[in-house]
């Protein structure tokens, strides 16, 4: 019961156009079955053998989000089913997901995640080499692989104004990009940023997919 309300009060705090992504790596397929029963269709994970037990064991409308940092080698795993992939973040593992995608018989929707945050633990790509690939010939060759959109994850810290002003140089280069590489292209809507301890930020620089998951399922069990 606990989950259903907390998705109930999350979904009540989001604007129109956002949607959430349950973030449910590290929950048991029991604590997701039951999200899953109160609506909750989304789902982020980060690590690709879990999300493979997790799609066979739920229903297959549930929508799969890979939302951690992805290995090249894991790609084939999950190519076949899931969703949106959040976290590209080289031309390398791009070019990978359009040769599993293409195996598989089907185009692969992917986000490029920037790197704004004052951490040089979070991954990401500079907004120089995001148009230097956007630019490349490689980038160009690729018809497996759909982007639409960008992610990023701000500083993890208490200081408001700079996830705020991370978050607003997400939206300003998103919009660089959809008048510039991408106008015409309505598939190039997404802007996914904002966590359980910052989504709330995010709304206001126009976050479309908001990834919370301790608020939903509790703390994480870590194994």
């Amino acid at each position: 019961m606990m989950i259903k309300d907390n998705l109930k009060r999350i979904e009540a705090t989001l604007k129109p156009g956002v949607r959430l992504v349950a973030v449910s790596k590290y929950q048991p397929i029991a604590a997701l079955q039951e999200a899953y029963d109160a609506g909750q269709r989304a789902f982020g994970e980060s690590h690709v053998q879990e999300l493979v037990v997790k799609h066979e064991a739920l229903p297959k409308d549930v929508e799969w989000h890979f939302i951690g940092h992805l290995q090249t080698n894991k790609v084939k795993y999950m190519a076949s089913f899931v969703s949106l992939i959040h976290s590209v973040d080289s031309l390398k593992l791009l070019k990978e997901i359009n040769k599993q995608a293409l195996k598989a018989g089907r185009v692969i929707d992917v986000l490029l995640q920037l790197h704004v945050a004052a951490e040089e633990t979070k991954f990401g790509l500079t907004q120089h080499e995001v148009v230097e690939m956007l630019e490349s010939d490689d980038f160009i060759a690729l018809k497996n692989v759909r982007v639409v959109g960008l992610m990023a994850m701000a500083t993890n810290t208490e200081d408001e104004e700079q996830v705020a002003m991370e978050f607003e140089s997400v939206r300003q280069f998103y919009h660089v990009l959809k008048d510039g590489y991408f106008s015409g292209k309505p598939e190039f809507k997404e802007i996914s940023m904002g966590m359980s301890g910052d989504y709330l930020i995010a709304q206001k620089y126009e976050s479309t997919l908001v990834r919370v998951g301790s608020s939903i399922f509790g703390e994480r069990i870590y194994e």
